[in-house]
């Protein structure tokens, strides 16, 4: 039987988890051994960063697993923060993980030693270098056709990687000059520690509801606006929740249509959205037309067809208008 295209997105968004297990797995042995036989200290950091790799990533399988379970009596808006909830948790892997890197380069750096055999340093971290661009453009392929906040979550974290090892590699290069390999170590941790900032940022972002980009917001204000029937809208709200998308607003219609009429075409709207977004979680309250001049019935902005967005982008606040 052939599969929906949100079965089919589900799909795609675990093969991409697998992946990112089976790479980080791999990664890790081959750089295990590699750091084995050279004591580089950049070796030993990319190697710290993949054994966080198989942590996060078995937490974001399992995230996206329990994240694309379909709504319960006990959580009616489905289970999407789960992959938010678990991008959050991979962040304070990650800046753990930066914080023992920078202590273990300052310590080489203090009392440096030098690194063995680095041409076979070499070839571990270029092997490292051409899997792990592989899954990343493997992923990239994923979050654009899924929109997966915990895919894209991986996928900063091994696109820091590919920077990371690019600077071991350069270190190993140099390697006779040895306090290059400690610097690039330490380097290397900064740079983790600030992905964990910002993949923290984000995460938190998703689990406090922060309304969609302007762009997304631009599109629903036309799709609604669209339908010839439909007078305006208010109190916009969105947000994403993992994989959905959360759509809310109450749609402005005649004082006297009829009430299978306004059901009509709210689903109209409905349906013109689901067109653009998926399968959106989509509330729509119809309301009277004459209701708009009530300041204290709306909480947030007003988009009408009378109504011209101003140069600011927005348009009065029920407050401001008389």
């Amino acid at each position: 039987m052939r599969l929906s295209e949100s079965e089919q997105k589900a799909q795609l968004t675990r093969w991409a988890t697998y992946a990112s297990v089976a790479v980080a797995v791999f990664l890790l042995l081959l750089k295990l051994w590699g750091w084995w036989m050279t004591g580089s200290v950049g070796l030993l950091a990319t190697l710290l960063d993949s054994a966080v790799d198989i942590v996060a990533s078995v937490t974001i399988l399992l995230a996206v697993r329990l994240a694309q379970q379909p709504p319960d009596n006990e959580h009616r808006f489905g289970h999407g923060k789960a992959e938010p909830l678990a991008a959050f948790a991979q962040s304070i892997f990650i800046a753990g993980s930066a914080l023992y890197l920078i202590v273990y380069a300052v310590d080489r750096l203090l009392e440096p030693e030098p690194v063995r055999a680095p041409e076979l340093g070499v070839w571990v971290m270029a092997g490292a270098m051409l899997l792990t661009f592989l899954l990343v453009a493997f992923q990239r392929y994923v979050v654009r056709v899924t929109g997966s906040t915990a895919v894209m979550a991986d996928s900063w974290h091994y696109m820091t990687d590919l920077g990371a090892n690019a600077a071991v590699l350069v270190g190993l290069l140099l390697a006779a000059y040895g306090w290059i390999d400690a610097t690039l170590g330490l380097l290397i941790g900064a740079l983790v520690g600030y992905q964990a900032v910002r993949l923290a940022l984000n995460s938190a972002n998703q689990l406090l509801d922060r309304e969609l980009p302007e762009a997304d917001r631009d599109a629903i204000r036309d799709i609604i606006l669209s339908n010839p029937s439909v007078e305006g809208f208010n109190d916009l709200r969105t947000y994403r929740s993992g994989p959905k998308v959360m759509i809310q607003f109450d749609l402005e219609l005649e004082d006297m249509m009829c009430l299978h009429k306004a059901h009509a075409i709210a689903e109209e709207v409905t349906d013109a959205l689901h067109a653009r977004f998926g399968d959106a979680d989509i509330s729509v309250h119809q309301e009277p037309l004459s209701f708009r001049h009530q300041p204290g019935h709306h909480q947030w902005e007003i988009e009408s067809k009378s109504c011209c967005r101003q140069a600011c982008g927005d348009c009065c606040h029920p407050s401001d208008r008389q």
